[in-house]
């Protein structure tokens, strides 16, 4: 038997001969950039949870998130679709009055149909109103922060410290007036409001709490379940708790990390003691790129350019970790290009239940990179950002508007050999740019935006 028929025996055809269904924990980092673990290259912030994961697992080095900032990059995540589909092309405040759309169908919602306990520990950032918030969307329950742990006049003057530390000027005041009038960042659990501006010191740990005592509790009723653990860190402001503080020499953002790092660690512990770890798919990402522009609190995305809320590759490609004891051969790298597009019709497909059939997916299944079983058909990536097309990858290649609103004016990169995006070759490849170029508009033609939430 080659490898590749051992690897096909543990794939997805077995899981159609398993009389459970899949169980599932989804990881989400918040401002985790690509080169901040250290199975991904960091030379000093610590990870030995996730390594170990990757070790078991299969780790993606061309992996993206579907926007560079919180807001739309979630709602990519949890629909399979564009965020200008939905509307939420901008990051929400406590302020907003948009989120969600009703007629949006989340992953939580076709697996609560199949069976599964569904909740959602940490941020959500879809939206604070009763009608947008995630147990009106899919999860049977939720705890955390409904949006960035930094939205309150307590915990947003961070940043002015960074600023000032680093020799640069505090915002003006009106950049804080919004919240003057605004209560402190809540902690809710479902749809009522626990604390406001909770310690964050322990809010990491606080999760893993809550998520470990879901999956015992899930485990105990003998119900398949959906974990979306969507950390509040390492955004900032950065707090870790006193076990973790100070002993990263990745400093207070190394600290944060090996913190969730530790947090992986306790999930996957967890499922080893309740003897699930054979029955349950683990997946491991970040929202969007390192913010790179806060020095050493804003982490690092290695050789990509720039980072979070542009729209270089910095800003949209991640860390992605998948295993799966048993049904994912471990060690494996995988360079194909993929997102967090594809996790809804992956974990449909995995659950056995079909998306509705008018419902447009810009994502694809992964089973064929998860479990190594064949090519995957070729399909394009496209950056958006605040509602604009602003390029696509296609193969090895990026195009790029440097400005949308001036079509005419593109840029070119090969990212397979030149992925800080240096050196723009589109004068030399006029034929690549031509054929993206339809591609593209072809792509703007096959729907029509959503009105834009704010």
């Amino acid at each position: 038997m080659t490898r590749r028929d051992l690897l096909a025996s543990l794939a997805a055809p077995a899981l159609a001969q398993r009389p459970k269904l899949p169980n599932i924990v989804l990881i989400f980092a918040d401002d985790l950039g690509s080169g901040d673990l250290s199975c991904y290259g960091h030379p000093t912030i610590r990870t030995p949870h996730l390594d170990r994961m990757a070790a078991e697992g299969v780790r993606f080095t061309q992996f993206y998130s579907a926007a560079s900032l919180c807001s739309p990059s979630r709602v990519a995540l949890m629909t399979g679709r564009y965020p200008v589909r939905s509307g939420i092309n901008y990051v929400l405040f406590p302020d907003s009055t948009g989120g969600l759309p009703e007629s949006e169908v989340t992953i939580a919602q076709l697996l609560k149909k199949r069976g599964y306990a569904t909740q959602i520990v940490g941020k959500w950032h879809l939206g604070h109103l009763p009608q947008y918030l995630p147990t009106r969307h899919g999860f049977d329950h939720y705890f955390g922060i409904p949006f960035s742990n930094d939205m309150s006049l307590a915990t947003n003057v961070v940043y002015d410290e960074i600023a000032t530390r680093r020799g640069g000027a505090p915002r003006p005041p009106r950049a804080l007036e919004r919240y003057r009038t605004l209560p402190g960042v809540p902690l809710m659990r479902d749809e009522e409001v626990l604390e406001r501006d909770p310690d964050q010191t322990q809010i990491t740990a606080r999760y893993t709490t809550e998520a470990t005592g879901f999956l015992r509790k899930a485990a105990a009723a003998r119900q398949p379940f959906f974990l979306y653990l969507a950390h509040t860190m390492p955004h900032v402001p950065l707090f870790s708790s006193e076990r973790f503080r100070g002993k990263s020499r990745g400093g207070r953002f190394g600290d944060a990390v090996e913190e969730l790092d530790w947090s992986v660690g306790e999930i996957r512990r967890t499922l080893a003691e309740l003897k699930l770890e054979q029955d349950t798919l683990i997946l491991f990402t970040s929202d969007n790129g390192a913010t790179v522009q806060l020095g050493d609190h804003g982490g690092s995305n290695g050789p990509l350019r720039e980072g979070k809320g542009t729209t270089w590759d910095g800003g949209y490609r991640e860390p992605f970790i998948a295993s799966w004891k048993g049904r994912i051969a471990p060690g494996r790298v995988a360079s194909d290009v993929a997102s967090t597009l594809d996790f809804f019709p992956t974990l449909a497909r995995l659950a056995g239940v079909t998306p509705p059939k008018d419902l447009a997916l810009d994502g694809r299944d992964l089973a064929p990179l998860l479990w190594e079983t064949g090519g995957r058909p070729q399909a394009d990536f496209f950056y958006y950002f605040a509602g604009a097309l602003h390029g696509m990858r296609r193969g090895p290649w990026k195009l790029r508007f440097p400005n949308p609103s001036q079509p005419e004016k593109v840029e070119l990169y090969h990212l397979e050999s030149d992925f800080a995006e240096r050196f723009n070759v589109a004068a030399h490849h006029t034929d690549v740019v031509a054929q993206m170029r339809d591609a593209i508009a072809t792509h703007r033609a096959s729907f029509e935006p959503a009105v834009t939430q704010r």
